[in-house]
């Protein structure tokens, strides 16, 4: 059915291009720098994701970086000039970029005072936001309006999960999401962390295990407590460049789980990537309202 507003999305979701262009869902890239050269994030369109994890093992320390309002005003423009916009945003807590894309809202509501320019805020990033967009998106193409899936986003956007471990601490080390001290015993004991995504909107600590293989027992036995109508949805099952392991995981999960509709393994994405490294993995599903 077509509509009188468009949906649009960001990078950060890791929403694959090849889903975003069967679904004609525009997308904003995001900046990531490695080697000293800047880069738009295409979710996979030119195929770079193993080679930028390669990078990472080789001593590569990509960062990210906010995207400048004049490139919002440019991306935005050309849609407002002939609908409204939805824009499905990743979590507001995670960067200062939406106050960018909200600078960019209201200089084009001046401009096109007749139009709308809805920013929900998914609370989430990377495969929970890609569950919320793909939800989302069945209903504006039933014929939603733009209320009606801003407010199922709002109401839904704590029940899209991620539960996670990584291969290496240093990454969180050099996002702050721990301490020198903590990474440097963490690293000596094997210590793995179970993180998760939070009710705040970011990505926190839940637990500590010992050991790689405690570790996913235990993002796979967090995922079967929380799920919710495994029958009927697909799970994304993320990896930092180890698909092999992310195999394993997979059979473990449908193991504990064997009424799961199916599983999805998907690369992960570099500005994601960028702050979990290689060896990340993660199982994405929607169920139970976020505890953490």
């Amino acid at each position: 059915m077509a509509q009188n507003y468009v949906f649009i999305t960001d990078s950060d979701s890791d929403l694959l291009y090849s889903i975003a262009d069967e679904k004609n869902i525009p997308v904003v890239q995001m900046p990531y720098t490695i080697d000293g050269k800047e880069y738009l994030d295409d979710n996979g369109r030119a195929g770079i994701e193993k080679a930028f994890f390669c990078r990472m093992r080789e001593g590569a320390n990509p960062n990210t970086s906010l995207l400048p309002t004049a490139v919002y005003l440019e991306f935005f423009e050309p849609y407002i000039k002939e609908q409204d916009i939805l824009f499905v945003a990743f979590s507001s807590q995670m960067s200062a970029t939406i106050n960018n894309v909200m600078e960019a809202r209201g200089i084009l509501l001046e401009k096109y005072p007749e139009r709308k320019f809805t920013v929900v805020d998914t609370l989430s990033i990377s495969g929970p936001q890609t569950l919320l967009i793909l939800a989302a998106h069945k209903m504006y193409e039933d014929g939603a309006s733009m209320e009606e899936v801003e407010q199922w986003i709002l109401d839904n956007r704590m029940k899209a999960q991620a539960w996670m471990t990584v291969d290496d601490l240093k990454y969180l080390r050099r996002g702050g999401r721990i301490s020198s001290t903590s990474a440097l015993f963490g690293t000596m004991l094997d210590i793995k962390p179970i993180i998760v995504m939070g009710k705040g909107g970011k990505m926190d600590p839940a637990e500590k295990v010992q050991g790689r293989k405690k570790a996913l027992r235990t993002i796979v036995e967090r995922t079967a407590e929380n799920i919710e109508n495994p029958q009927d949805q697909e799970v994304i099952l993320l990896h930092g460049d180890v698909e092999e392991e992310a195999l394993k995981l997979k059979d473990m999960l449908l193991q504990r789980i064997p009424e799961l509709k199916s599983v999805r393994l998907q690369i992960i994405g570099p500005v994601i990537g960028a702050h979990c490294g290689p060896g990340t993995l993660a199982i994405v599903f929607m169920g139970k309202e976020r505890k953490i």
